[in-house]
This record gives structure tokens, sequence and C-alpha cells, in this order.
């Protein structure tokens, strides 16, 4: 049991007291978010943006440069998103769930190909591009840029991407020695697959009723 412990968090044993409760404090924060998404509730950005801007300075702190940039473009999306689900598209209804349309599908493809240039670019100008790391980073940083764009705009298919991102992470953030934040991708998975579902049911009841 010990030896499975010692795996787990010993390497916190070098970190910072309130840089742990930092990180507890947002993956709460990042978990509430991502419950207010399957619910369909506009507290998914508020809750979202408290957790991007904590894990921003500890990633920076952390010189984890692709992870930060996830979190300070989370954040940016975050306002965007705000505004998108709020805005009126009548005089009773706010923008609703929907499917991607062809434009969007080739707006999401033009974000995937340069988040991957430019994460690229940012690791080799700062010389992080050193190991399979940096090549999973650049994936899952392209990944989230596409599904956090596709759930500002309410798009089902933003959580197919937040699926795919969130299985690569769980491994990938405890081969970084991020337990916690681990445990939150793993988390983020179970919840992002039953907000599919339940997306998926929204829409096709309002389809029916349409």
């Amino acid at each position: 049991m010990n030896h499975i412990f010692d795996f787990l968090f010993a390497q916190y044993s070098e970190y910072e007291t309130a840089d742990i409760v930092l990180e507890i404090v947002a993956v709460i924060f990042g978990f509430l978010s991502v419950w207010f998404s399957k619910q369909n509730k506009i507290w998914v950005f508020p809750t979202g943006m408290i957790s991007t801007m904590i894990f921003v300075y500890l990633l920076l702190k952390w010189e984890l440069l692709g992870d930060m940039m996830i979190n300070a473009y989370y954040f940016a999306m975050s306002v965007y998103g705000w505004f998108i689900w709020t805005r009126k598209v009548d005089d009773t209804h706010v923008t609703p769930i929907s499917r991607t349309t062809l434009k969007e599908k080739k707006i999401s493809i033009l974000i995937f190909m340069a988040t991957l240039i430019f994460v690229f670019i940012v690791y080799k100008t700062f010389d992080k591009w050193t190991s399979w790391v940096a090549y999973a980073d650049t994936l899952t940083t392209a990944i989230f840029f596409v599904g956090m764009w596709l759930m500002a705009r309410r798009k089902i298919e933003n959580w197919i991407f937040w699926i795919i991102g969130d299985i690569i992470s769980v491994p990938l953030y405890m081969y970084k020695g991020f337990t916690f934040t681990s445990f939150q991708y793993f988390g983020f998975t179970i919840i992002a697959i039953f907000g599919y579902l339940a997306w998926k049911k929204h829409l096709n009841n309002n389809l029916a009723t349409a």
C-alpha cells in the first residue's frame, strides 16, 4: 500500500503546501465546471474561469507551457462562451444546443492544425521539445482547443473532443507527477461521456417537439 501511495503522491513532498492546496482547489472548480456543462448550466463558465486562472499560475511556475496555454485559452473562451450562451436568438430563447455546421467543421480543422503548429513553435523556441511528452502535449492542446471552441458555441460534438483529450490526459498527467490533476481528468472522462448522452437526449427531444 505504501508503494502505491508513494507512486501517486511522493512527488508532492517537493512542492510548496500553497501550490498543493491551489491544485486541489483548481481541480474542485474544474469538476464543478464540467458538471455544470453536462447540466447545460451557465455556471460552467465562472467556475471554469476560477479553475483555469489557478492552473495558469501553477503551470507557468512549473514551466509546463503547453498545459498553461490550454488553460489560458480556456479562460479566454470562457468569456466568449459566456456571451454566446446568454445571447438571445429571439425575444425568449438563448443560443440552443446544436450540431456543428459544415463551416464550423472546417473552422475546427483549422483550429486543430493551427494549434499543432503554434505549440510546436513555442516548444522549439523554449527548447521544450525534448521527449515524447511534448508530442502528447501538442496533440492534447489541439484537441482541447477545438473542444473548448465547440463548447463555447454550444455544439454537441464538443464532448467527443473532451472525451478523447481527457483519456489521453489521465496517464499523461500521472507521468508528469500531478496525481490530483490526473484524477481530475479521469473524472472528466466519466462526466464527458454522460454529458454527451445528456446533450444528445436534449437535442433529440427538441427536434421531436419542433
